[in-house]
């Protein structure tokens, strides 16, 4: 800057992010920087067709800044470090009252069926309703996880794109948490989840074999790292692999409203990767063997 400040810019168009919406994600951000998260200022201002969001440099190295974001952690060590950073956060957001966010492109929700997830998302978007229009989505569901009575977690605004990209690290340490454009009011148990779908199964390889590799050891080292600040209650223990499978579902629908509606020019192709590839074949290979062995660890991680 013209003082010789440092800052990182981020340029999002007004569709993307507007004032509103970036007051919603930095309002949440204030409140964990006062509980002491390390989370470096943010501001923002728009002009024109743009938003700028306005960030100080966190402190440490940005040991993922090549990674994928559907990638594992380096090491079991960065994996529990990564859980017991997750739950930090999730107590610190404790007392923080602010409403759902309204559905946006590219924004994570909190989802218990994945019928009434579309139902809604396309009754919201334009542009994802005329995109199911065009396809029987119903059928396409098959056999997908059923719906989750989720109704007595308790609310919680969450990060909602936990993975090593989105920290900065010391070592095997977490110095600073960025990238809050997915927060929302969602719960502690489904950012889990979300957290956990991010490193613990190799996506990429599922779409492209068939296959997909279980990274068990740092699911098993992010649980254990977890429960060492924020042991999980009863009810989350039960419900973390009945919410997993749901977990990218409405990040998945407003991904598809993104491609559709805020770039340039309509990304059909990419849309379709999401739909296809994504939002069903994850909720396909939940109900398949490996699906089923994975939930089934799952289950027996969250449970010690």
């Amino acid at each position: 800057m013209a003082d010789g400040t440092t800052v990182v810019v981020k340029r999002m168009p007004v569709a993307l992010r507007d004032d509103d919406a970036l007051a919603e994600e930095h309002a949440f951000m204030d409140h964990l920087r006062a509980q002491g998260m390390p989370i470096p200022a943010v501001w923002s201002r728009t002009s024109g067709e743009f938003s700028y969001e306005f960030q100080r440099p966190g402190a440490g190295a940005d040991a993922y800044r090549s990674a994928f974001s559907w990638s594992p952690y380096r090491s079991r060590a960065h994996a529990e470090a990564a859980g017991r950073m997750l739950a930090r956060m999730h107590r610190a957001a404790r007392g923080y009252d602010a409403p759902a966010r309204p559905t946006r492109p590219l924004l994570a929700a909190l989802c218990t069926d994945p019928v009434a997830a579309i139902e809604q998302h396309a009754a919201a978007r334009p542009a994802v309703a005329e995109f199911l229009s065009e396809r029987d989505w119903r059928a396409d569901l098959g056999a997908a996880p059923r719906a989750v009575e989720a109704s007595d977690l308790e609310p919680l605004w969450t990060h909602n794109d936990w993975h090593g990209t989105n920290l900065l690290w010391s070592g095997d340490e977490i110095t600073s948490v960025f990238d809050f454009g997915l927060a929302n009011r969602t719960a502690a148990v489904f950012d889990l989840a979300v957290a956990i779908e991010r490193f613990a199964v190799d996506w990429i390889a599922l779409r492209d074999s068939g296959s997909a590799q279980i990274h068990a050891e740092q699911l098993a080292a992010f649980l254990r790292g977890y429960r060492e600040v924020r042991p999980l209650t009863s009810r989350e223990r039960v419900i973390l692999p009945e919410i997993f499978p749901l977990a990218h579902v409405r990040y998945e629908l407003s991904e598809i409203d993104y491609f559709l509606s805020v770039l340039p020019e309509s990304n059909r192709d990419n849309a379709e990767i999401a739909y296809r590839s994504y939002l069903m074949g994850h909720l396909h290979w939940a109900e398949s063997s490996g699906g089923h062995a994975f939930l089934e660890l799952l289950g027996h991680l969250a449970s010690l």
